[in-house]
Formats: structure tokens, sequence, C-alpha cells
């Protein structure tokens, strides 16, 4: 086997997408958008959330949503894990108020527990572990539909009054995500085939959108003293608590699938899309829910991201190597301790 170059080695350590979230923090805190700018960088990322959730509606496949339909019991469970489990092991949390997290970083892991599976992570993270890769396509699918209506709900009953969830603050959700989700799904028969054509240049836009929501609000969070709040010991401390959230639900999901009897491939679909969370839903999500204030609300969510795709890469590897091997409860809390941190 060639040795794998010192650039590889570090892209499997550090995914690109999150260097360049990390980089655009830092951008945002040397040469925050201000004036007539902030107001400009506003409204383009108004214009990008949109696009983004017209992309998700544009690209769901209304056969596989309703294909997976046969595997319902799995599909509950996912979903119990992320708007069940993940709530109440926010709420649990609370005690670490003041002395390891903020008022403002706690409200963010508030908001990390309630947004919905991502869809990519899992389905790569399962193919990889030789899962059930079609379950976790609807996984995803059903989480990210479901998250569109529970997530905000969730948020106003978990969070309250941080975020906007009078009725023009439903209203602006209505109109930023689930009227340009609703247009692409209408428009996906005319598009399927461009978004076939284009799926890479149009990911890349993706996530070049959500680049643009996460310099507006860490620009705000600037302005309002974000990092004057944010020590760096706070930000190892919430890096150790997303850790042990990731290792808590990695744990739960195995030993749930193996209690009801699901079979191998099911259960690591379930360990996967039952412990992951979305970034590229949560930050616009959170954008659109806290708005000036979104800044050191979505840093719990982004270093969550990052944990899980070190330590899912890790497990899925592992178990990818040994296909007789079932995934069992500890098994990812002790490779998680080791991984990250």
């Amino acid at each position: 086997m060639a040795p794998v170059s010192w650039p590889g080695r570090l892209r499997r350590v550090v995914d690109p997408y999150v260097a360049a979230l990390l980089g655009t923090v830092a951008l945002a805190t040397l040469l925050p958008a201000t004036g007539r700018a902030a107001a400009t960088v506003g409204w383009a990322a108004d214009a990008a959330i949109g696009l983004l959730f017209f992309l998700y509606g544009a690209r769901l496949s209304t056969r596989e949503a309703v294909d997976g339909l046969r595997q319902w019991r799995l599909q509950t469970v996912v979903a119990t894990s992320t708007f069940v489990l993940f709530p109440l092991l926010g709420l649990a949390a609370a005690g670490l108020v003041p002395y390891l997290l903020t008022d403002d970083l706690y409200t963010g892991l508030l908001f990390l527990c309630v947004v919905p599976s991502t869809i990519q992570s899992s389905i790569a993270l399962t193919s990889t572990a030789r899962g059930n890769v079609p379950a976790a396509i609807c996984a995803g699918t059903y989480s990210s539909l479901l998250g569109m209506v529970a997530s905000p709900l969730l948020a106003a009953w978990l969070i309250g009054s941080a975020a906007s969830f009078s009725a023009d603050g439903l209203l602006t959700i209505a109109t930023q995500l689930l009227a340009p989700f609703a247009a692409g799904q209408l428009a996906r028969r005319r598009l399927a085939a461009f978004l076939t054509r284009h799926k890479k240049p149009l990911g890349v836009l993706d996530r070049l959108s959500i680049l643009l929501v996460v310099y507006t609000a860490f620009s705000r969070g600037v302005a309002e003293g974000i990092w004057q709040q944010v020590t760096p010991i706070r930000l190892l401390a919430l890096l150790c608590v997303a850790t042990t959230l990731l290792a808590l639900a990695l744990n739960t999901t195995s030993l749930t699938a193996r209690r009801l009897g699901f079979n191998r491939k099911d259960r690591i679909t379930i360990v996967f899309c039952g412990s992951n969370k979305s970034l590229a839903t949560g930050l616009p999500m959170a954008a659109v829910l806290f708005g000036a204030s979104a800044g050191p609300v979505i840093l719990p969510l982004m270093l969550y991201h990052q944990v899980q795709l070190m330590v899912c890469a890790v497990i899925a590897n592992r178990w990818s190597r040994d296909a007789s091997a079932v995934p069992a409860p500890g098994l990812a809390l002790r490779e998680g301790k080791q991984t990250a941190c």
C-alpha cells in the first residue's frame, strides 16, 4: 500500500468543508460586514437560504420517500432519536450552565438537539459500514421533511423567547424555508435531469451559500462582542460536551436497535442516521430563527458536525473491515473518546 501524503492525512482528520467554515468564521472576525455592507450581505444570505431549500425540494425523490414507508419501524426509531432522545439529552445538560457553558452556548446546544438528521453524511457512513443504504436515504429524507415543522416547534418549546417565534417569525420560516422547498418539489420533474447533470457544481453552490450564511451570522456576532463571551476554555468545554452527546446518541441508538431485533444492516443505518445532525439544514434555519443572535448559537452545531465526521468515520471503517461484526453498545463510546476528546 502506498504511503498516504501529509495533505491526505490532514483531509482524513479535518473535513475540507469544516476547514472552510472555520476560515469563514476567521474572516468574519477580522473583516466583519458593517453598515451598508451588512445589509447587502444579509439580503444575499436570505436569498441563499431560499435557494438552498429550493434545491433540497427539487432533489427529493417522492418515489424514494414513499418506498421508505415499508420500513416504518426503522424510520420511527431514527425519528425518535432525532426529535425525542436529543431534546431530552439537551434538557439534561441544563446543569452545565454556567459552569461549562454560557447561556448562549446552551441555547446553541438545545438548537443542535432539535436539528434534523443529515442525508449525505449518513448515506456515506452507512455505505462504508455496509449497512442498509436505501433505508439511510429514506431516513435522511424523512428527517429533513419532519424537521421543517418539528425543529421550529421544538425550539419554541425548549428555547422560548431566545428565538423569533412570533406570528411574524413563523411566517418568515414559511416564506424562507417551506415555500422554496415546496416550489422545488413542484419543479422537480422539469429539473431532475439538469440537477443530475450538474450535481457537482450545484453541490459547490450549496456550500458557498451556507458559508455566506455563516459569514453573515458571525459578522453580526462580532459586532455584539461574541469573542468576549466565548473564551478558548469555553470552546474546549463545548467540544467535550459535543463529544459526550455524540457518544450517548451512538450507544443509545445501537442498544435500542439491538433490543428491537433489527438485523445488522438496519442497525448500522439506525446508529448513523439517529446520531448525526445536519449542518446544511441547521445553519440556515438558525439564521432565520435567531437573526442577529445566531453567531454563538451555531457554534455547538459546527463543533458537533466535525466531531460526528471524525468519530463516525472511524466506526464505519472498523465495521467495514469486519462485515460479520455486530455494532454493539459501548463500542462507539470507547472509539469516540479515543478519537475526539
